[in-house]
């Protein structure tokens, strides 16, 4: 469904620069997150040796901070980038534009760039021996003997690429729509949703929707990352990526979003600091407090999106020289950081451990390595034009042009 806006204006069609930097921002915090599940207690590929139950460094109540909501936001604004190419591109090029950008990587990662994690991860958790080239035949050939902590390790395997996946799945659903969410029909329902979306219901509406599934869903299915059976994920990002699609081009929806940046702030504050009370509570909770919890953690969900969105919208969309150079170099720098960086941290992270260097140490040469790697790795890609494609970038020269990179590396 795609809401028109009431006065469809030249900037609705000029590029959103408040959404690139949320982008970029997300993307970000998913790699600092993915330092931090090396050091926390909740379970992960490989851990340090400071991780302990009980999280000994006391960094999930930090991890939490952007959990709930930092790959929702990440779907909704896909689903807003997807309405604009869905109005430059006819249904076969989009289809094949989106496969390409998306199944090349996948597919890709998961046969170069995945594969360390899962060996370090039977390193560490099976004692397992018999070495790389070994591993990677039975990684290839769909071995089913590996069973960390007694559930089964599908390979191949996805992991944190999972992202690629129900983006190109949701990009296809919305392909096969079209023609019904471009209907006379469909259109005029949407015109007459504009209205619940301009005050209270902008927040409202969509914490109700989003708790309902987390009290419904969540409990019965969990999140597995699978694609299959994952049905409280899809019913959430599914949703908010559709919600993006409908509201991309939305003159009134935006200006409301802009108008409750403030309140929704409010909201992001206090129900964060509830999701920290939860955390601290020992013991298992009664029912109406579980019940409660994840109506807060709906509401911290979208009140920080709509936060979010709203100072975005206010700060930063606009475009200077310095910034706007800085902006098309990580715009095109994201999606290969994403794809390079959990592997970057999966590798030196394990063999940090022999060193059995502070925490702090630890993580400082976690950060640097990562973030070097990544960039090392995307200056690589951006100039190999038959690497281009696998890491989801255009096929052809890059889009920032070399002699920009030295203003960003004199600023």
């Amino acid at each position: 469904m795609t809401i028109p806006s009431d006065r469809e204006t030249a900037s609705l069609h000029a590029r959103r620069y408040d959404l690139d930097w949320l982008r970029i921002g997300a993307f970000g915090l998913l790699i600092f997150y993915h330092i931090g599940m090396f050091f926390v207690s909740w379970d992960w590929h490989v851990k340090s040796t400071h991780a302990g139950p009980g999280d000994p460094l006391g960094l999930q109540p930090l991890m939490l901070l952007s959990n709930p909501w930092r790959l929702a936001l990440l779907f909704l604004i896909a689903g807003c980038a997807t309405r604009f190419m869905a109005d430059r591109l006819d249904r076969v090029t989009m289809l094949k534009s989106r496969s390409l950008r998306l199944l090349l990587p996948l597919v890709f990662g998961m046969l170069v760039i995945v594969p360390p994690q899962t060996y370090y991860e039977i390193v560490e958790k099976l004692g397992y021996a018999e070495g790389w080239l070994a591993f990677y035949g039975k990684y290839i050939g769909f071995h089913d003997g590996w069973r960390p902590g007694g559930q089964l390790l599908i390979v191949p395997t996805w992991n944190h690429l999972w992202f690629v996946v129900y983006l190109w799945v949701y990009s296809m659903i919305v392909i096969m729509l079209r023609p019904l969410l471009m209907a006379a029909a469909t259109r005029r329902l949407a015109r007459q949703a504009v209205p619940w979306l301009q005050g209270a219901g902008l927040i409202l509406l969509p914490w109700l929707l989003l708790g309902g599934l987390r009290l419904w869903l969540f409990p019965r299915f969990g999140q597995t990352h699978a694609l299959v059976g994952d049905w409280y994920l899809h019913a959430m990002y599914l949703s908010l990526f559709l919600f993006g699609y409908a509201i991309a081009k939305a003159d009134a929806v935006w200006a409301a979003i802009m108008r409750l940046r403030w309140v929704a702030l409010v909201l992001a504050l206090l129900s964060y600091a509830g999701l920290v009370w939860f955390m601290l509570q020992d013991g298992p909770l009664p029912v109406p407090l579980r019940m409660l919890r994840q109506a807060v953690w709906a509401l911290d969900l979208w009140a920080w999106i709509l936060m979010l969105l709203g100072f975005a919208r206010v700060w930063l969309n606009h475009a200077g020289p310095r910034t706007d150079t800085w902006r098309r170099y990580l715009t095109e720098a994201v999606f290969p950081f994403y794809i390079l960086h959990q592997t970057v941290i999966v590798v030196v992270g394990h063999h940090l451990a022999p060193f059995a260097l502070p925490a702090w140490a630890e993580g400082v040469i976690l950060v640097a390595a990562t973030m070097l790697a990544c960039w090392v790795g995307y200056e690589i890609i951006r100039r190999a034009r038959w690497l281009r494609p696998w890491f989801g970038l255009a096929n052809g020269p890059s889009s920032v042009p070399y002699m920009k990179i030295k203003v960003l590396s004199e600023s």
